[in-house]
């Protein structure tokens, strides 16, 4: 088979690739991908994120687990991926985050040309089709349905009251280039029907819908196994489905979409890379390019708990079991209740000293108990607050642990390897203390969950710390964009020293942005289109 490009990953990213490039008739698009076709109800129902999350079955979910993390006392991470079309919006908590305009104008300035705020800000425009209608920062006609939560729970009300009282300002739209404040969050979720309420992950909105497009060819349960080449420029990709191999070719460009973990380790199976990386699996060398699998970056997250005798929230007993019955059906019906919550409810981005230029932490405020990741489940009800660095100088890798292209990669973010990022979480838990303890929130607190207590030494939090953080699903970087000797891809987002092979998804991005991912990742691949066909146009 031969098309005009070969997408490998129909994710955040490869999604919004497919739909784009398609529309125009004269181009051929291959989308190859891993998982299933990410229309089930899990995923279209949010809360359906509980059964998904924690990794049991690998329901749409690639679950990955990281490297031994000394920095967390020796724990494997765990890293929940989404494996579906529509990659980990699939599987997300549906937060529409940008970040900070101050992230895209740092792009800029380490030589990453177009890609700075005022740059990148009418691509996010274009992709959302936002229920509170256009202005200069938001759209309201593109596929991407960014809403307002439909019924967020009281205790999330509190907690935004609680932050105030403690002299943190209310924030109606964190999405403006400027994210300091508190309030609730907007999420990628279908508003009006006949969806209103189910999840608007990129393969709802962008792909689903312009499947049968005679020029498109999707293909699930095809899993990448490695880029073919003719000397220096990608000529396709080799793929494994239902046990066969074949390849597809791309007679202008291989666009990889795989992620922060998937698309360092398919260059690294391909011979594209670091030598050390490569060569101990027997795999021959194409391309020597260091900066593949380097410069890992993520958010590291940190819980505090508690349970309540609240049962209007997400737990388990009898009284919220009769209640999601409740909700499961409100929802069917019209698309609200306890069904369509994204979880984390509320939000805050806050600065740890006065004298930064933009917030340093993030918290997320959830309507239920949260311990490693949903695995492990706690009887009865409470909530529960992350707290995560959002700027982080802890830097990690991808690596090959087999020449087995269906074999997980390895992962290593060194979390907390720089002693910064454990000062931060530090300071932003004893803030997000404050603000759980605070008035507001006294009707809804009974028992703080994990020993937390009021005057913890500095040391006794970095215990608490090292014992139970860990992501908040924010990989990036690992095949960044950039000019220096480390960048993987320029600011075309084309494989350095290479043709015909762009990467296209979050491990490009050179820093991490303050805050959730998933917009951002959007963006590119928006971004992505107009110099692909730019591109074509000039060829």
């Amino acid at each position: 088979m031969k098309f005009d490009y070969v997408i490998v990953g129909g994710g955040s990213a490869g999604a919004v690739l497919a739909a784009r490039l398609s529309e125009d008739p004269s181009v051929s698009v291959c989308l190859l991908e891993a998982g299933g076709k990410g229309d089930h109800i899990l995923i279209r129902a949010p809360a359906g994120v509980v059964a998904m999350m924690p990794g049991h079955g690998k329901i749409s979910n690639w679950a990955f687990n990281t490297e031994p993390q000394p920095g967390l006392n020796g724990r494997l991470g765990y890293q929940p991926r989404g494996k579906a079309l529509g990659g980990s919006s699939a599987i997300n908590a549906m937060l529409y985050v940008r970040g900070h305009r101050e992230d895209y104008d740092g792009w800029a300035e380490q030589g990453c040309e177009g890609w700075s705020w005022d740059e990148v800000l009418p691509y996010f425009r274009k992709s959302e089709n936002n229920e509170n209608g256009s202005n200069e920062y938001h759209g309201d006609n593109g596929p991407l349905h960014v809403s307002n939560q439909k019924s967020p729970r009281p205790m999330t009300h509190a907690f935004v009251e609680s932050a105030c009282q403690a002299g943190y300002a209310a924030k109606a739209d964190f999405n403006t280039g400027d994210n300091e404040g508190v309030g609730i969050y907007q999420v990628t979720q279908f508003h009006g029907q006949p969806k209103n309420g189910e999840r608007c992950s990129t393969a709802a909105a962008f792909l689903h819908p312009v499947m049968e497009r005679k020029n498109l060819t999707v293909l699930t349960g095809a899993h990448a196994t490695r880029i073919m080449f003719e000397g220096k420029r990608a000529s396709g990709v080799r793929y494994r489905c239902k046990g066969e191999d074949a390849v597809v070719n791309a007679n202008r460009e291989v666009l990889l979409c795989g992620g922060a973990f998937n698309s360092p380790q398919l260059l690294q199976l391909s011979g594209v890379g670091r030598p050390q990386d490569i060569t101990p699996h027997g795999i021959e060398m194409v391309h020597e390019l260091p900066g593949v699998g380097q410069n890992l970056q993520d958010h590291l997250d940190f819980i505090l708990a508690y349970k309540s005798r609240d049962t209007d929230n997400f737990g388990i007993g009898v009284a919220g079991s009769a209640n999601l019955l409740k909700h499961m059906a409100q929802w069917k019906k019209d698309g609200t209740g306890m069904i369509a919550t994204p979880f984390a409810e509320g939000a805050a981005f806050l600065k740890t000293d006065e004298s930064l230029s933009k917030p340093d932490i993030q918290l997320h405020f959830v309507i239920s108990v949260v311990d490693d990741h949903a695995r492990k489940l706690h009887m009865g009800y409470g909530f529960s607050c992350h707290v995560c660095a959002v700027r982080p100088h802890s830097r990690g890798n991808v690596f090959l642990k087999s020449a087995d292209p269906l074999a997980d990669p390895g992962i290593d973010p060194k979390f907390l390897s720089d002693e910064r990022d454990l000062e931060t979480t530090i300071k932003g838990a004893k803030m997000t203390r404050q603000i759980l303890e605070g008035q507001p929130m006294a009707k809804y607190r009974q028992q703080e969950l994990f020993g937390v207590r009021d005057g913890l030494s500095d040391k006794e939090w970095e215990a608490h710390i090292r014992s139970r953080a860990d992501t908040i699903y924010h990989p990036i970087g690992t095949c960044k964009m950039g000019i220096d000797s480390m960048a993987v891809v320029d600011p075309q987002l084309k494989v350095h020293g290479l043709e015909g092979l762009r990467v296209v998804d979050a491990s490009v991005m050179p820093t991490l942005t303050s805050g959730n991912t998933n917009a951002p990742t959007i963006m590119i691949a928006e971004k992505a289109v107009d110099m692909i066909r730019t591109a074509a146009a000039n060829a």
